[in-house]
């Protein structure tokens, strides 16, 4: 026979109370925090924990010394200051071409025949009237000297032998004009006449360049006036010629600024050769200062606001903004001139979220012989430039 035995009522009631705390908790009651939430809530000493702030990913470089050169950058198109159109000095059909375009010419050369038949034939009139009127005058004198003929008589005749004279040259220059010779040394820039073509007096027959000298004119601001001379170096590359860098000199300075575009003329000169053609589009640089120890920063550092450059120096792993004073600048590099040190970094990229006093993290960390690479590699850019 089993004998029962009973619970005692308080200990049921206990169980049942433990059984709802434990459900309230996992059904996230309110309940006091435990285990990791609690930790989160406060900190060791019980006071609240403060929120963690996220740091924003920046790459930054080094400011070093390296050297810099301050010039003025324009576009303009290359000319040839020497150039010739050849135009027919007299009419008739355009026998005989002896010059294509492309070709180079020398001054005096014969670029092309037109028929000298008839130039010809007036150029043998002329002569023979000069025959015929020598012949009298030399006869009047004879007779002058026996007093058979009139001083008057023989004066007119001398008159009538030299108008025959000046006849007979023109028409020796008429027929050397059915040769057309080139006036200038260069090449043969156009063509505009085929054989056979009937030529009317002064058409145009070819053009002439001298393409051994070749100019290009930049409008520069009225502000650089005082930094353009002549003389000054200049580097130019041309789109048609990548990878190459010409060298030429300013040639002339206007001294007078445009009032309606504020503007000045400022001719370079570049020798002739080396690939360069009159037409072609080039990006000049005139470099006007050079110094070899400058405090730079890539211009990709700078920040501006109203008128005001600035950067982002990291100090202490925060963003700070300092104001700058920019000097030169140069390519990729400016330089600095009041407001940092050498060796600190700037932000080149990330400061667009960037605020002052903001906490950073530093994603390429250059090191020294980093930055002294860079430095290496922006001289470079910088003399190429």
């Amino acid at each position: 026979m089993k004998t029962s035995r009973r619970v005692p009522l308080s200990c049921t009631a206990a169980a049942l109370a433990l059984a709802i705390s434990l459900a309230l908790a996992g059904c996230g009651g309110g309940g006091a925090p435990s285990g990791e939430g609690a930790e989160a809530a406060k900190t060791a000493d019980g006071k609240p924990a403060e929120k963690k702030v996220e740091a924003v990913a920046v790459e930054v470089a080094a400011v070093a010394r390296r050297p810099i050169s301050a010039s003025y950058t324009g576009t303009a198109n290359l000319e040839a200051p020497s150039e010739a159109q050849v135009v027919a000095k007299t009419s008739g059909v355009l026998l005989q071409l002896l010059a294509e375009e492309g070709d180079k010419v020398k001054a005096g050369q014969v670029l092309a025949r037109i028929d000298p038949d008839r130039p010809r034939l007036e150029m043998e009139r002329a002569r023979a009237t000069v025959s015929k009127l020598e012949n009298n005058y030399r006869r009047s004198q004879e007779l002058l000297a026996s007093k058979m003929v009139s001083a008057e008589a023989s004066d007119q005749i001398r008159f009538d032998l030299e108008a025959a004279r000046a006849a007979y040259q023109i028409a020796q220059l008429e027929l050397s004009y059915t040769n057309i010779v080139a006036p200038i040394d260069g090449v043969i820039a156009s063509r505009a006449v085929k054989p056979g073509n009937l030529i009317q007096l002064n058409s145009s027959l070819f053009r002439i360049i001298d393409d051994s000298r070749l100019e290009a004119v930049l409008n520069v601001p009225e502000r650089d006036l005082a930094t353009m001379r002549e003389g000054l170096a200049v580097r130019m590359v041309a789109d048609a010629l990548p990878g190459q860098v010409f060298e030429g000199v300013i040639d002339r300075v206007s001294p007078v600024v445009d009032g309606g575009s504020g503007t000045f003329r400022v001719v370079t000169a570049f020798p002739g050769g080396q690939g360069l053609r009159p037409g072609m589009f080039g990006r000049i640089e005139v470099v006007y200062d050079q110094r070899a120890d400058a405090l730079t920063v890539p211009r990709s550092a700078l920040v501006e606001d109203a008128g005001q450059a600035s950067v982002y120096a990291v100090r202490e792993n925060k963003a700070v903004r300092v104001p700058v004073e920019l000097g030169h600048l140069s390519g990729e590099l400016a330089e600095i001139r009041k407001g940092l040190s050498e060796g600190e970094q700037v932000v080149t990229a990330g400061k667009v979220t960037l605020r002052d006093g903001a906490a950073v993290e530093v994603i390429n960390a250059p090191s020294a012989a980093a930055a002294t690479d860079v430095g290496q590699v922006a001289a470079a850019a910088t003399a190429g430039n």
